[in-house]
């Protein structure tokens, strides 16, 4: 399958969160392919958008990533556990990211398996394996995705996405999780799924 170019993330990130659902998120590790279908994402629109982590301008260590090229990894840590993997969009200068929240396991499902829980696919309970990458934390372990990754080109060979099925998916637009501090921003429906995929991180 065809992998997204540059100009792919080159455009108005609402477009690129919806358009990324569908789409396969590959992790080559250790002669492994880990890949995974996009399900789940958020939109983050940068100066103007109070949930955004380069609201008015904010230009530190962390996001100096956001205000490069697009097609590029922005990836942080969370709650001190957790990582969180997001695509630069937009032209440089103009910091915008969609975050990928969720995904559906495709290969190398028995890695992310014992990456996530330390052992084989067989071996997990119906609840983990429900549980297996249904969050933005929960999918970048499972894929190995860390900050080692951070500012990763995602048009490279390491961690890339490619095109996947040319099928339409349903799409529902929702507000986005975790957020409440944000004012109105946390109001927006920014937040896309496919509609019906039981791998999304909330119902």
């Amino acid at each position: 399958m065809a992998k997204l170019n540059r100009e792919f993330y080159n455009r108005d990130t609402l477009i690129v969160a919806k358009e990324l659902l569908g789409k396969t998120l590959i992790h080559e590790v250790n002669g492994t392919k880990l890949s995974a279908k996009i399900v789940e994402t958020e939109a983050y629109m940068g100066v103007t958008d109070k949930a955004a982590h380069s609201y008015g301008g904010r230009k530190t260590e962390r996001v100096k990533v956001m205000y490069g090229m697009p097609g590029y990894a922005y990836i942080y840590f969370i709650y001190g556990m957790y990582h969180c993997f997001n695509v630069v969009t937009r032209e440089e200068g103009t910091p915008q990211a969609v975050l990928v929240r969720a995904v559906e396991p495709m290969s190398g499902i028995n890695e992310m398996a014992i990456n996530r829980f330390n052992k084989e696919y067989t071996s997990l309970t119906k609840y983990q394996k429900k549980n297996l990458s249904n969050g933005p934390g929960k999918l970048c372990m499972a894929m190995g995705i860390d900050k080692n990754l951070n500012k990763q080109d995602l048009c490279g060979e390491i961690l890339y996405i490619e095109q996947g099925s040319d099928e339409e998916v349903p799409i529902t637009s929702t507000k986005r999780v975790g957020i409440d501090y944000a004012e109105e921003a946390k109001d927006y429906l920014w937040r896309f799924y496919i509609t019906g995929n039981p791998c999304i991180s909330v119902k």
